[in-house]
């Protein structure tokens, strides 16, 4: 069978840091397999979906690199949900609610007080017809739940978690439509797993819980409209917090728009959040074949995944510190060719900064005050200076057999006069790309 993988999100916001570990680690799933990963876009909730948000979930993922192998939309699949809804009714499986909002927080109160869990009690179908009829009568719309069968224990061999076992009768019969006829998450998306030919259902740990109730969903669709599916298998895997260990309202709103802003790779982001969370690990693997190869659930763990932006700054830099000249030229400032990407690549964090170390090379650089006997040294070098394939190995060596200096007295100075910095690129190739004549007038005005 072949593996299928699902991104779902809602088009009510941009995609942060949580739902990107999502989708990739769905992607990676399905590429592990050779199998299929789709975008479904679960857009059911007219009155908060936006068209713009689901471009920018587009967006995002063309930037990550998780090019989806098919893409769904909740909103032009209906009539699907019609159906299922229709058949499950006619099983006995959906029942009109009738309690309101206020009277719904009430019952959940007094159950709180009496210390028992609030879950619902299922007033609505203990209602007899002529109750229902009277309901109705008096204007009252009903929502629908979906009536969970307290008979069985729930159970499922969990892809993260391991054994996962859920008594129904602690559970409340969930909401699947509203009475204004819209759909809440649960039947559709489990409508459309099976539709879809989904295999595996990877998600957060939030999710468990759903988890337990579409299961029995699933099993009463195959019994009801779609003979013979499979249910897909479920993997859980742990949510990310900060790195001071608590959940961080922070991270949901992190997102690639905010990484794009930092000039954070998406090579760099991917190598972070493949393994996060996992015992693998965390490299900076800009290559997307070695993290497939390497992706197995079995190495997921339980406890909260951390999230470190200084520890993603630092996957970001040896990320650019990997990355050839052929893939950022166009992001290069004029003029730098793959000598000087070269020369400055190991000083950067964010290809960004390639800017402001080329200024070392294009000028104009900043004045530093020397002492006598170094602006001496620096007149010294402006006549020593010789071109060749090697000139600062050559300019140095000429130096330091002439004037005797070594270390930080022959190498500092010098520096200084040419960069205006006490630190940066190696000397042996920034001064090639300063050339000879700029070079000399910088050791003339250091040593004035």
């Amino acid at each position: 069978m072949t593996t299928i993988t699902r991104f779902a999100p809602s088009p009510t916001g941009r995609l942060h840091v949580g739902n990107i570990r999502t989708a990739l680690h769905n992607w990676m799933l399905a590429r592990k397999a050779g199998g299929r990963f789709l975008l479904r876009i679960d857009d059911t909730d007219a009155a908060r979906s936006r068209e713009e948000y689901v471009e920018a979930i587009r967006a995002d993922l063309e930037w990550l690199g998780l090019e989806p192998d098919g893409e769904e939309r909740q909103s032009e699949r209906l009539e699907k949900y019609e159906a299922a809804f229709e058949a499950l009714k006619a099983a006995g499986r959906v029942y009109p609610a009738y309690e309101t909002a206020q009277e719904l927080e009430l019952k959940r109160k007094i159950q709180l007080g009496r210390g028992l869990p609030p879950i619902y009690d299922r007033g609505s179908l203990k209602l007899t017809d002529e109750e229902r009829a009277a309901k109705e009568a008096e204007g009252v719309v009903p929502h629908w739940r979906f009536r969970l069968d307290h008979e069985e224990p729930i159970r499922w061999d969990d892809g993260v978690r391991g054994l996962q076992k859920f008594d129904p009768a602690q559970l409340s019969d969930p909401v699947i439509r509203r009475a204004d006829g819209s759909w809440l998450y649960m039947l559709p998306s489990a409508v459309d797993d099976l539709d879809m030919g989904v295999t595996d259902v990877l998600r957060g740990e939030d999710h468990v819980s759903n988890t337990a109730v579409q299961i029995q969903m699933f099993t009463a669709l195959v019994a009801t409209r779609y003979s013979g599916a499979q249910m897909p298998r479920f993997a859980h895997e742990a949510l990310l917090v900060g790195k001071e260990g608590k959940l961080s309202k922070r991270l949901g709103s992190l997102g690639c728009d905010a990484f794009c802003e930092r000039d954070i790779e998406p090579e760099a982001l991917v190598a972070m959040l493949a393994r996060l969370g996992t015992s693998q690990p965390v490299e900076p693997i800009a290559d997307r074949a070695k993290l497939v190869e390497a992706f197995d659930l079995s190495t997921f763990g339980r406890a909260p995944a951390k999230f470190d932006d200084t520890e993603l700054d630092r996957l970001n830099a040896a990320i650019v510190h990997q990355m050839a000249f052929e893939d950022v030229k166009d992001r290069l400032p004029e003029g730098m060719d793959e000598a000087g990407w070269h020369a400055v690549q190991p000083n950067l964090t964010h290809v960004s900064e390639a800017s402001d170390w080329w200024k070392l090379v294009t000028g104009p650089i900043e004045s530093c005050e020397f002492s006598p006997e170094d602006s001496a040294f620096l007149a010294a070098a402006a006549q020593a200076l010789s071109w060749s394939e090697t000139p600062w190995q050559d300019l140095t060596a000429t130096l330091k057999q002439s004037t005797g200096r070594g270390g930080k007295a022959l190498f500092l100075p010098l520096r200084q006069a040419l960069t205006g910095m006490d630190h940066g690129p190696d000397m042996k190739e920034l001064l090639p790309l300063i050339g000879e004549a700029e070079a000399r007038a910088r050791l003339e005005r250091a040593a004035s």
